[in-house]
């Protein structure tokens, strides 16, 4: 028989969840005992390199690695000719796995792609791998490969969806509706191939212990590896551990499978030893996508009082040969503001580079920069301010579902935005604001991500000295998730965050979802609630049936929990503790498994059943360990389908434009953010600071330059691809509404890991426009631009 608790109120204690506590790793971070992937140790460990194409379309006629294995210190070379069969995959979507790309490397002589894997190198030494690599000779049939949108555009197809939603949407009759504005914005915006580019370059170590491997990995998804490795590799899910502690970032770029985890895994099969394969930073950008360049036709139709008539937005963007993956610009549009005639249509073109993969925000970043572009042209043309023509066409209900928001409070973003960034103080004419050689200019962007959210577990565990476990197989991508659990831990259970230990990254843990999207606050942060609640309350319950207790037969609803004590309300004489309970028990240990927002059959089989179900019996909630399936205060599974869920801001940013050298700095901020509930204020703030910056990357740096030609990239290093630097930033101020979103969970949080992002190269844009006269539609804006 299953039991579902039914959790209808919040942790009675709480003193935490909210507070800006300082990371609990960080102390492992800045005194490098936080082990990221290439850095475990292991005896007799030998080091891969890859070997990768020099052209992008063709095959490999002759592969000579002779000179390569008679190198001293090599160990093998494994190509095409000696790599052992591998299996294909399809697509089975967002909640199970998803490898980067279908595409199986070293198993044909086709080449798709610029720096495909061609050859894997072992050797005693990262330095002979690499040395190694370069004598691998590769004799090529060239042929002509398609490397821009351009090329490949009488080819182009519509793709349907995008991980559930419509890429082709109509509503109302557009044409119409154009025909008959009184006013019209048509423009075409452009974006080009930017790469993730983490701190921490992917990394694998494989270890083989008879037929189990261990891969510690660079991965923001245990159980997505692990499924993706077992399947490729031919072997049992449960013959696979992921291990991955600490990431140091992703954006998206290590939220699918890649292949070098799999080269590692059959390298350290062949020569029998474990295996290092660390990524280069040049290897970053083949190895793992990117985001996709992106051409975008906005064409807006209003009244002239500013009332949303029509809009059309054309995404044209491109994937590989290999495999689809769409950059589903539109998806905003659909809903961001209320307008009776839309049309958003998708087109994709195939090209021959890797697949590209989601970058922060994908979607939403590029789209938002086109429409809120867009909206602020309309805004000029119309003489109306651009804060105040988004007001008029805010959407109080989702426009393209009709669904009420499950909390949005966009206005109030807006209001307090202005305000401290003092928009009413702005001179609305172009080129009107100036500080000696400086132009300066002031604009404003909607910023907008969805509130993701899915099936996860947790387990929580109390020891006999008074600490606490919570673990899942989930991660810290940098994003600060240590610090959230164990602040939620510890106001559910009562206790000092200094008395919760966080265990995540381990595909042994208990089920949790990718971490990507802006969800594991939302997905995980309820399972470990209701972990910990769960255990708050069989603590309890073990004092009120204890006869040795203080609390004996006292109502369970009259004790309350703080600093491990057990109190009766009002009698503070009378109390127990964690550890005086477990001691008169003689229990080293007591915990609790939990799942939160209803966990599908999909995810159970992708964790082989993981999540089991305790019985119902009060013997049975009073053994030591037990699993719960918690249903958070209501249906969740029907909560998605009334409510539309979606966190909102505004982006608010003032920019200096030297006049002579067209040089821009952004001297100014203001990044006021709906979120719901913030659960803890200092790794918010970072998130948002964040997703800021990159937004600054790509409003004036960020561009990966392919040869039109070959088809090989220009741009492979962080010499040539630029990034902001500590010198590059003003002032960046965020602001949060903090106001619990109370259908999302009853934690009340949705993820702030991408929302920061979005609107910012628009409210960049829009500023230059502002300080200069000059309206910019091509990223990155680059001084030559300006002049």
């Amino acid at each position: 028989m299953t039991t579902e608790i039914q959790i209808n109120k919040p942790t009675e204690v709480n003193t935490n969840i909210g507070k800006p506590i300082s990371r609990v790793d960080a102390r492992l971070k800045v005194t490098g005992a936080a082990h990221y992937a290439a850095e475990f140790s292991f005896k007799n460990i030998a080091h891969a390199v890859l070997v990768k194409s020099t052209i992008a379309k063709g095959r490999i006629i002759n592969i000579d690695t002779s000179v390569a294995e008679n190198t001293p210190g090599v160990l093998t070379v494994i190509t095409h000719l000696n790599a052992p069969r591998l299996n294909p995959h399809d697509d089975r979507g967002f909640v199970q796995i998803k490898p980067g790309e279908k595409f199986v490397p070293l198993q044909s002589d086709e080449i798709h792609y610029d720096g495909q894997n061609i050859g894997v190198v072992v050797a005693e030494t990262y330095e002979a791998a690499c040395y190694a690599a370069t004598l691998v000779r590769v004799t090529y049939e060239q042929e002509q490969p398609v490397t821009s949108i351009e090329q490949g555009l009488s080819n182009a197809y519509q793709p349907s969806i995008f991980y559930g939603e419509e890429l082709q949407v109509q509503r109302g009759d557009v044409n119409n509706a154009l025909q008959n504005s009184e006013v019209k914005v048509e423009a075409t915006y452009t974006t080009p191939i930017e790469h993730n580019n983490p701190l921490e370059p992917s990394a694998s170590i494989a270890v083989w212990n008879g037929d189990n491997l261990t891969i510690h990995d660079s991965t923001q998804w245990v159980l997505g590896t692990r499924q993706v490795v077992a399947e490729t590799l031919g072997i049992p899910n449960e013959s696979v551990h992921i291990i991955s502690p600490f990431v140091g970032g992703g954006f998206g770029c290590k939220g699918w499978t890649w292949w070098h985890p799999i080269l590692a895994a059959i390298a350290a099969r062949k020569v029998g030893r474990p295996v290092k394969l660390a990524l280069k930073r040049q290897d970053m950008f083949n190895s793992c996508g990117f985001r996709p360049a992106t051409v975008q036709e906005i064409t807006l139709g209003a009244t002239r009082d500013g009332k949303l008539t029509a809009t059309r937005h054309v995404t044209t963007t491109h994937t590989s040969e290999v495999d689809e993956n769409t950059e589903p610009c539109g998806i905003t549009t659909r809903m961001l503001y209320a307008c009776p005639n839309l049309e958003v249509t998708h087109n994709l073109v195939e090209v021959n580079t890797i697949t590209p993969t989601a970058m922060r925000a994908p979607g939403e970043s590029p789209g938002t920069f086109a429409l809120e572009s867009a909206m602020d042209e309309l805004a000029y043309k119309l003489g109306i301010d651009p804060v105040e023509l988004r007001l008029i066409n805010h959407a109080d209900i989702n426009p393209q579902t009709e669904m009420p928001w499950s909390s949005k409070h966009l206005k109030e973003c807006y209001q307090m935005g202005a305000e401290r960034f003092g928009w009413s103080r702005r001179n609305p004419t172009p080129r009107s604001m100036e500080d000696g050689d400086y132009l300066i200019g002031w604009g404003v962007a909607t910023a907008t991500y969805p509130g993701y959210r899915s099936p996860s577990s947790a387990k929580a565990q109390i020891f006999a000295d008074g600490h606490a476990v919570v673990s899942a197989a989930t991660h810290d991508i940098g994003t600060g998730m240590y610090t959230i659990m164990s602040q939620i831990a510890a106001d559910a259970l009562g206790l000092p965050v200094k008395q919760i230990v966080v265990r995540l990254g381990d595909s042994s843990l208990p089920v949790a979802p990718l971490a990507g999207g802006s969800q594991s606050a939302a997905s995980v942060g309820p399972a470990v609630q209701g972990a910990a609640e769960e255990l708050r309350r069989k603590m309890i319950r073990f004092a009120v049936t204890d006869s040795s207790s203080p609390l004996f037969e006292v109502d369970e609803e009259r004790i309350t929990v703080e600093n491990g004590r057990l109190e009766i309300k009002g009698e503070p004489n009378r109390s127990d503790t964690y550890i005086d309970i477990l001691q008169r028990r003689d229990i080293p240990m007591v915990e609790v498994e939990a799942e939160a927002n209803l966990a599908s059959k999909e995810i159970e089989e992708a964790s082989n059943k993981a999540v089991k179900l305790c019985a119902g019996s009060m013997e049975e909630r009073l053994k030591p360990r037990s699993s719960v399936r918690l249903c958070v205060g209501r249906d969740e599974n029907a909560d998605m389908q009334k409510f539309a869920f979606q966190s909102f801001g505004a982006q608010f940013i003032e920019v200096r434009v030297h006049k002579r050298l067209g040089r821009v700095q952004v001297s100014r901020v203001v990044s006021a953010i709906d979120a719901g509930r913030i659960l803890n204020h200092k790794t918010a703030r970072s998130q948002i600071m964040g997703g800021v910056i990159m937004g600054m990357g790509m409003a004036l740096m960020e561009e990966t330059v392919v040869d039109e030609e070959t088809g090989r990239l220009v741009v492979r290093n962080l010499a040539d691809y630029h990034v902001p630097v500590h010198a590059d930033m003003g002032n960046i101020e965020v602001l949060f509404t903090d106001i619990p979103d109370p259908h999302i969970s009853l934690l009340g949080a949705r993820g702030v890991g991408e929302i920061g992002i979005t609107g910012v190269a628009a409210a960049i844009a829009n500023a230059i426009y502002h300080a200069t006269g000059k309206r910019i539609r091509e990223l990155p804006i680059t001084p030559d631009k300006l002049l």
